[in-house]
């Protein structure tokens, strides 16, 4: 690598992938993922991080065996880049809506509640409606959305009320009830609904969703209590088996346990107050979105006002 602070006269020559790429490796933690994630072969990711370093005269990164993080000078590169590269978007976005037809691409992130019912058919429709606009969809935790957002890697994002939403502007899409899923035969299979308290020291299964692992966690904190998984799966018709076979109870949003409705499977609402969560889409500045995000916006709000 070239020595830093040798860089009298020479220019700061690093372009939008050079920043796109930085960013990606802060967000996964290693130049390994980031390259991945931006498609990148490692010796490449490597060497534009190694010429942003050695432009800028001073290390970007702090290399460890977890992998790395931002120094102080990485820290203000973020910053700047996160700034530019959202000011090209927006750019971009007006620029298009000059042209014939609107083409460009919307990033928005969701949590795995809004994924499992309510986002798909509007997604749909809105690509239907729009076939020369595309959504980059990442699922995610409501709050990395919140962080993503305030720190405009995305331009839209669905999150439930649980996230902190203060440095956003939000509207209210609409609300998700938690439910228990139990096997016919089980105690509570017969219930109208049940409490949290009454079940929080049973075996359950899990359903890969992060955000609500650490909900129902605090929950049970509450009681003086952990929630005991006997096993963890990412497929939601997996997690059914499991609970048909009395392995466990699963607690999951109720448009995620209409996929599993079944003779064998009881669904029941838990009945605590928290258990009703809202679904809220956010924006940093909601006039300031890019044309396409605003259609999108638009498109995912439409009937909302009325329901």
């Amino acid at each position: 690598m070239r020595g830093f602070g040798k860089t009298e006269g020479a220019g700061m020559r690093f372009d939008l992938t050079d920043m796109r790429l930085f960013l990606t490796v802060i967000e996964r933690g290693s130049i390994t993922a980031g390259a991945q994630a931006m498609h990148l072969a490692l010796a490449s990711a490597s060497e534009r991080i190694a010429g942003m370093e050695a432009a800028l005269g001073a290390p970007l990164l702090e290399r460890n065996r977890r992998g790395v993080q931002a120094t102080a000078a990485g820290d203000a590169f973020v910053r700047h880049a996160r700034a530019i590269l959202g000011q090209v978007e927006q750019m971009r976005g007006e620029l298009r809506s000059f042209a014939t037809g609107l083409k460009g691409r919307v990033r928005l992130m969701s949590n795995t509640a809004a994924l499992a019912a309510f986002l798909p058919p509007r997604l749909t429709r809105f690509l239907a409606t729009y076939p020369d606009l595309s959504i980059d969809l990442d699922e995610r935790p409501s709050v990395e959305i919140v962080q993503a957002i305030a720190e405009g890697r995305a331009d839209l994002g669905v999150v439930s009320d649980t996230a902190d939403l203060g440095r956003l502007q939000t509207h209210l899409l609409t609300q998700d009830q938690l439910v228990v899923v139990a096997n016919r035969a089980h105690r509570i299979a017969e219930q109208s609904a049940v409490a949290f308290a009454d079940i929080v020291g049973e075996a359950f299964v899990g359903l890969s969703d992060a955000a609500l692992e650490m909900h129902l966690a605090e929950r049970a904190s509450r009681l003086g209590r952990q929630i005991g998984y006997r096993i963890r799966m990412r497929s939601i018709d997996n997690v059914g088996m499991l609970v048909e076979a009395g392995i466990g109870l699963v607690i999951l949003s109720e448009a995620s346990a209409r996929m599993l409705e079944r003779p064998e499977l009881s669904i029941l609402p838990l009945s605590e107050p928290w258990a009703t969560r809202r679904l809220h889409l956010c924006a940093r500045d909601f006039d300031a979105l890019t044309p396409h995000a605003r259609l999108l916006s638009h498109a995912l709000l439409e009937g909302v006002s009325a329901a």
